[in-house]
């Protein structure tokens, strides 16, 4: 289920943001519910996955999506091969 439209995209306020775009320093964050605005568009973010911190750059591409979907929370399942076949 989406947004409602009347509610407008849900945002955090990175004070530092034009600064670390400049500087090219990563923004550490845990608010991964965050959408991506066009103004966040070549800073790079720290996104917490609930054990560790990982990178992303934001391009044109990810605006209009949340920072949650680029930072995956879940392992990669695969299954074990054996080596007596």
């Amino acid at each position: 289920m989406t947004r409602s439209v009347w509610k407008g995209p849900y945002f955090v306020n990175f004070p530092n943001l034009k600064q670390a775009i400049e500087r090219n320093i990563p923004i550490k964050t845990d608010v991964r519910a965050c959408t991506i605005l066009p103004s966040f568009v070549g800073a790079r973010f720290l996104i917490h996955n609930g054990n560790k911190y990982l990178p992303l750059a934001v391009t044109e591409d990810m605006v209009g999506r949340k920072l949650g979907e680029f930072a995956p929370t879940r392992g990669r399942f695969s299954y074990r091969q054996t080596k007596n076949k």
